[in-house]
């Protein structure tokens, strides 16, 4: 058997864990070692009882190994372990990093500048339009954006830097043949043509509620500062930023209404020490030793392609009514105070231009892009 193989097959097994899985591995010094060594030997080791042993040796009897490598052949997918020069830098640093990485797609170098951007599935329009804002303009400046491809803030992000073209990582809480929400297959798919897609669970893994907290340890070592875009008071968010000063990283939090649930959990982060940011030059400027050749040039040129608006005086007025706050029509038509044929009229051409969102109920939103 080889180390690639018997890394392989140590992941496979249940209830080991990363951290297990390190102590063995520096006790015994190599992953055939650990599956050839006999029970009184294991139990040695901290951490393994009777029972993890007895699993350890049942797991050198599995016969899955073959199709798991057979389905990794066949879906192009690629394994990387802590002994491979390709393992990302970043997380090879963190206390427990795993010690199988399952990749859709292709981790480059250039990846170790990167930033995760997590929050609330279920977020608001200000958390959405906030989380699309930062993760565009961190994109554009050459970061690579980290998140989880949950619903809300986390595939907004995802997709914030698909957009222009960056680079982004997804790390799945389930195998990479289970895809969690499966709604996010075309995501799924998008991501892994323009970064990649990762894994510490077997192929076939199931989205157990047990897996996510290992899977936001992974978001966080990834990256070289977590920002928290807007997340409950027990919003699983929040574990990554738990995850992130454990690892000594840097936390960011986008401050949010006093009066709305989804920024509670935010909000806390800010009284108990995560800095309070309003643009993506603070993130720059505090991580700034970290960073090389940020593409400032092609963020630059992506800001005036869309700011090349050229408004008329009609148009500018209404847009400027607009905030980030959903604003009904009867209010726009009070404060505008132009016929209402007109009114509707500059409103679609302003939709049309990607400058202001129509929501259900006559509620108008200005497109964050600044």
């Amino acid at each position: 058997m080889t180390q690639r193989e018997a890394f392989i097959l140590l992941n496979m097994a249940p209830h080991i864990g990363s951290i297990r899985l390190k102590r063995l591995l520096e006790y015994f010094g190599s992953p055939q070692k650990v599956l050839s060594s006999s029970k009184d030997r294991l139990i040695k080791v901290e951490g393994i009882g009777e029972r993890l042993a007895s699993q350890i040796i049942e797991t050198k009897k599995r016969t899955d190994l073959e199709r798991e490598l057979d389905l990794v052949k066949r879906e192009n997918i690629e394994i990387l372990t802590l002994n491979d020069d390709s393992y990302p830098e970043n997380l090879k640093e963190i206390y427990d990093p795993p010690i199988v990485l399952y990749v859709k797609g292709k981790i480059l170098p250039q990846d170790k500048q990167a930033i995760a951007v997590v929050g609330s599935r279920r977020a608001s329009y200000y958390g959405l339009s906030s989380a699309e804002r930062f993760a565009r303009e961190l994109a554009g400046f050459g970061i690579t954006i980290v998140s989880g491809m949950a619903r809300g803030i986390d595939s907004v992000s995802h997709r914030a830097a698909l957009k222009i073209k960056g680079r982004t990582i997804a790390v799945l809480g389930s195998g990479l043949l289970n895809i969690y929400p499966p709604e996010n297959r075309n995501l799924f798919e998008q991501i892994s043509c323009n970064g990649a897609v990762i894994s510490e669970f077997p192929l076939e893994t199931l989205p157990l509620p047990q897996n996510f907290p290992r899977r936001n340890r992974i978001i966080s070592g990834l990256s070289l500062g977590v920002l928290i875009v807007e997340a409950a008071r027990n919003s699983g968010a929040l574990i990554t930023t738990d995850f992130a000063l454990e690892q000594g990283k840097e936390v960011f939090a986008i401050p949010g209404r006093l009066n709305s649930s989804t920024s509670q959990g935010t909000n806390q982060l800010i009284k108990q020490g995560a800095k309070l940011i309003d643009n993506v030059e603070e993130i720059i400027e505090e991580l700034a030793p970290h960073f090389k050749n940020l593409q400032r040039e092609r963020r630059k040129e992506f800001k005036e392609e869309i700011f090349e608006t050229n408004l008329t005086y009609e148009e500018t007025k209404i847009y400027n009514t607009l905030s980030l706050e959903p604003k009904h029509l009867d209010d726009i038509l009070i404060e505008v105070g132009l016929p209402i044929p007109k009114i509707i009229s500059l409103l679609l051409n302003l939709e049309m231009r990607h400058l202001i969102k129509q929501l259900p109920g006559k509620l108008f939103v200005k497109i964050d892009s600044v």
